[in-house]
Formats: structure tokens, C-alpha cells, sequence
């Protein structure tokens, strides 16, 4: 059979900014993505569904035996087995929930979906884990550490640490990679496993607690103190205190500041003793910009920190509230709190918001990229211009200034 994953499109929404920029099923949750983890249990390569602007990058592979996965549904073996015994004409539901079908004639876009006759309806009773809104990356983060650790780890044999000075806590839920290399670190994985990726570099003076997995090529530096429940991408450059959070990849958090129960997407930067809140003074449920419902909605949490979408800066010291969002391709900065919604090319912080000139923005993430062998390519130009039209088509309701 030929799967393909599909953005639900209540969750694409809910989901936004980092869903302006990549399909559902390529958020990182867990160690892997969504997408990888499906590709690694069907042991078969993925297509996507997804916006029609998102499609040169991520295209859509059509067979006679085509089946839909929602690409907001982190799979098991359970669901496995019951997405592989569809026929042709099935869904298969949890609840509401469309998880899986298997059309008869094949939708032409993601609105045909709901519109697409079925023979017979299935039931999956079973627990799912459905990544629904931007805090469910980071509250079910631990969860899938472990399971992804479980299924990429099995069968396999760890790399030693050889360093003398590296203190290890229940070492049979370490798993290390070739080329990693560690000094004085210490790694406790007595409340959850430790992935560390191939090349990573933990630094002198590290502190680990698990569940953690840290991806290819990264580099802990010096002192970090990494908290349970964290996940960072590959590439990336990490210091200071992080704790239940997801960077995507090809982010930087280098220096000293606090960030928790954040997510950041790829091609991020915080600069110095940047900061982000994560729980409020009074311990209530925190307010977070809800691109469904056009304004702040309760998300009934107490600990929700920053997520930040992809290519986007913030300056030395800068203080983000609880529940901040900012969008793609931004740069904030100031010394006091920025607006807790910073729409994607904004440029500025507490004292207003203006435009960030597209054309701008794309020299900036092209030399960013630069830094990492690589090149903004024309697709990812083509999905920037395409978000920046979007956002620049509100501009008179969000807040922007004239340039």
C-alpha cells in the first residue's frame, strides 16, 4: 500500500506558526518527527497531503492503493495494525476522529476528504496520541522519547563513554551514537531514557535528566542544564536551562536564560540571557494566541511558554510573557516584554510592531543557512513569499505600524 499523511485542518490551524511553513506530520515530538515515525513503523516512505503552497516541497504520491494517515497521530503498534487492514472504502475513526482511510477514488484536495463516500466505518478504541494544539508538542514530549527510544534503540548496542569524569545514572537507558563526544558531563536517566544523536558534543559541565534526546550534530554547551521531558533537533547549539521543551532543528539557544515548556521551530535564534516565562504569578491556566479563534484563548494549562516559528530572532535580553507566539520570520528585540502575538515579518517588540521587509528577511535566512553549508532554495523562498503575503494581507489588524 501507499501511505500518505493528511493535515486535519481544524489542527494545521491550531497548530500555526509552525504548521505555516512544514505539513502536521513534520512536527518533531518524541525524538523523531511525525513522519519518520510512521515511515520507520510501516517501514515505507511517506507523501504528503497538505496546503497546495506546501506541496513542491512536500508532494503528494498517488497509487491505485492509496491509504490517508492523519498527520497529527503519533502511531503505535495497535494503530498499525489497524491502519494496515483497511480496505478499500474504509475509515477507520476514534471518536470524531478521522484517523485513517482508504479511499475508493482518490481526493483532490484536502477539502474532498470529509466529502469522500465510505463503505464501512471502523472503530480504533485503543489510546492515540494526537498532537491537536501547540502545547500537546510539549506535554506528550516525554511520552514519545520513550517510545521512539524503545523502537530506535531495539536490538541495538551503545556507543561506551569513555570519559572517566562523566557520571552515569542507570546506564541501560542511555543509548550514545557513533562520534559523540562527552567530557565531565552528567547524565541521570533514572525517570526516563537518553537518546544522544550521532556527532552531538556535550560539554563540560552538563547536566542531563531524562526523558531527553538530543539529535545529529548538536552541541550542549558549557553548564547546561537540561530538565526532563526536552527534545533537541538536529543541529542545533543549546546552553543554559531548558526544561520540557522541543526545538525542531537548526536553532540556536547558545547562552545562559531560562526557557521552558516552549517550542521552537527551525532556523531560530535567542540571543543571550533571553528569557521566557512559563508559568504565571498567580498560577493560573495561561492565555495563548489561538490562530483558529483570531485572538488569546485559555489554553487550561498552567505551564505554557513561548513557541516561536521558523526563521525567526530575538535579541539580547529579551523577556518573553507566558503563552507568547511569535511567527515566521521575525526579529524582536527591547528590554521589555514584547506583545505576547507577534505576527509572522514583524520587526520590533514593546514599542511596536512594523513589517519585515520580505525581501530582507529572505537575505537574512539565506545567510543564516549559509552558516550550515546550506541555501535557502527557491520552494522555501516561494513557501516565505507565500506566508508573507498571507500575513501582509491582515497587516490592518494586527497591530503592524507603517514602515
Amino acid at each position: 500500500m501507499n501511505y500518505i499523511l493528511f493535515d486535519d485542518q481544524h489542527v494545521r490551524t491550531s497548530l500555526l506558526p509552525l504548521t505555516f511553513t512544514r505539513p502536521v506530520s513534520e512536527i518533531r515530538v518524541g525524538i523523531c518527527t511525525i513522519t519518520q515515525k510512521w515511515e520507520q513503523l510501516l517501514r515505507s516512505r511517506i507523501s504528503f497531503l497538505t496546503e497546495p503552497y506546501l506541496q513542491a516541497k512536500y508532494p503528494q504520491v498517488n497509487t491505485q492503493n492509496d491509504v490517508f494517515i492523519n498527520g497529527a497521530i503519533c502511531p503505535d503498534e495497535a494503530l498499525l495494525g489497524a491502519v494496515q487492514s483497511l480496505e478499500k472504502g474504509d475509515r477507520l475513526m476514534h471518536g470524531d476522529i478521522l484517523v485513517a482511510y482508504r479511499p475508493e477514488e482518490l481526493p483532490e484536495t484536502l477539502t474532498d476528504i470529509d466529502q469522500i463516500p465510505e463503505i464501512r466505518v471502523q472503530t480504533h478504541q485503543q489510546h492515540i496520541t494526537i498532537i491537536r494544539d501547540l502545547c500537546d508538542i510539549y506535554t506528550s514530549n516525554g511520552e514519545q522519547i520513550r517510545a521512539d527510544f524503545k523502537r530506535l534503540t531495539a536490538g541495538r548496542v551503545s556507543r561506551p563513554i569513555s570519559d572517566p569524569h562523566t557520571a552515569v545514572y542507570n546506564p541501560g537507558q542511555i543509548f550514545i551514537e557513533e562520534g559523540v563526544e562527552m567530557k565531565a558531563c552528567v547524565l541521570n536517566a533514572e525517570g526516563g531514557p537518553i537518546y544522544i544523536g550521532r556527532n552531538a558534543q556535550l560539554h563540560e559541565g552538563t547536566v542531563v535528566r531524562g526523558p531527553f534526546a538530543l539529535g545529529e550534530g548538536s552541541s550542549l554547551n558549557m553548564g547546561s542544564k537540561i530538565r526532563p521531558d526536552t527534545t533537541i533537533g538536529p543541529y542545533c547549539k543549546v546552553g543554559g536551562e531548558v526544561s520540557n521543551s522541543v526545538i525542531f532543528g537548526y536553532s540556536n539557544k547558545s547562552h545562559d536564560g531560562f526557557m521552558g515548556n516552549s517550542v521552537l521551530g527551525e532556523w531560530c535564534n535567542l540571543g543571550a540571557d533571553t528569557n521566557t516565562s512559563n508559568m504565571k504569578n498567580d498560577y493560573g491556566p495561561v492565555k495563548q494566541w489561538s490562530y483558529n479563534e483570531g485572538g488569546m484563548r485559555d489554553t487550561g494549562r498552567q505551564f505554557c511558554g513561548l513557541v516561536m516559528g521558523d526563521h525567526s530572532k530575538a535579541g539580547i535580553n529579551t523577556m518573553f510573557n507566558t503563552g507568547s507566539v511569535v511567527g515566521v520570520s521575525c526579529n524582536v528585540f527591547g528590554g521589555e516584554f514584547p506583545p505576547k502575538y507577534v505576527p509572522s515579518f514583524s520587526w520590533g517588540g514593546a514599542g511596536g510592531l512594523e513589517i519585515y521587509h520580505l525581501g530582507k528577511a529572505l537575505e537574512v535566512a539565506d545567510r543564516a543557512m549559509q552558516r550550515r553549508g546550506l541555501r535557502l532554495d527557491e520552494r522555501d523562498r516561494q513557501i516565505l513569499t507565500t506566508v508573507f503575503n498571507l500575513t501582509h494581507a491582515q497587516k490592518k489588524t494586527i497591530g503592524f505600524r507603517a514602515h
